[in-house]
């Protein structure tokens, strides 16, 4: 078994996956509950699989993953506009931020690495996917894999039907060009896109949702249209008690537990 094999294994764990995001300062700066990210590290539950984070944070939120049970060190390694709603960018350019070399240093052991098409743009597309099909043979060379993030263009101004239609054909794309595991958008249909792809797909968290009770049926909904598992952020760190949320995350991701029941059990509110 190679280290490749190795990282895919911790991730996915016993066959779903529970993956916290804390890497949207790249992005959008400090927002609520992330404004102090070591401190928000601290939050988070051992029990989940991988942390994913931007590379230049690893050095400074390294004691989540120092502990015996330690969770995977996701990085994401390309910047895409696509990503910045504050600033109302428009054309989804993505470029390459950081070298998985660099990111291996720092203690990386999962790369994930974005794709966005349909863009209005054939020579935007076109660069978009030299970038991902760079980072992802770089990290494969170096025996590291890779979440490939399939994230439309203008998702909020998509129908439900438009957008399912762009995430079944994109997170396709994405797997043929050799992720190992896809993130990506729930859809009203997201079986015709985990069914479709060979790979796991991670069904998002998205935007923060009204309850933790929301949230947790979210997940319930994503594994049970066959998702390999769930990338949770603002919903998993914006709450009361993070750890206790993330526990219970985990079960009904993992262990297919009710959703009613695991916000009284951890008494989630």
């Amino acid at each position: 078994m190679d280290g490749r094999e190795i990282q895919l294994k911790r991730l996915m764990g016993v066959g779903r996956a529970v993956v916290v995001a804390i890497d949207h300062g790249m992005f959008d700066g400090p927002i609520p509950a992330m404004e102090d990210l070591p401190a928000t590290a601290e939050k988070i539950n051992p029990v989940v699989d991988a942390v994913l984070l931007a590379p230049g944070m690893l050095r400074h939120c390294g004691s989540i993953f120092a502990g015996q049970r330690r969770p995977v060190a996701a990085v994401r390694l390309n910047w895409n506009t696509v990503y910045c709603f504050h600033w109302n960018y428009r054309q989804a350019k993505s470029v390459a931020a950081y070298g998985v070399e660099d990111a291996l240093r720092e203690g990386m052991d999962v790369a994930l690495v974005s794709l966005t098409l349909h863009t209005g743009s054939e020579e935007r597309d076109a660069a978009n996917i030299e970038n991902f099909c760079a980072l992802t043979t770089a990290a494969h060379r170096l025996g590291v894999p890779v979440i490939g993030e399939y994230f439309p263009t203008g998702h909020l101004e998509m129908s439900a039907e438009e957008l399912h239609s762009d995430v079944k054909t994109g997170s396709r794309i994405v797997a043929e060009l050799g992720a190992d595991v896809i993130k990506t958008f729930n859809t009203v249909r997201f079986q015709e896109v985990t069914s479709t792809c060979p790979v796991p797909v991670l069904g998002l968290g998205a935007e923060k949702l009204p309850t933790q009770l929301d949230a947790l049926k979210l997940a319930e909904r994503e594994v049970k249209a066959g998702a390999g598992g769930v990338v949770f952020g603002r919903n998993a760190i914006q709450v009361k008690n993070p750890h206790a949320f993330q526990a219970a995350l985990s079960e009904v991701v993992k262990n297919n537990a009710s959703p009613a029941r695991m916000v009284a059990k951890y008494k989630l509110g």
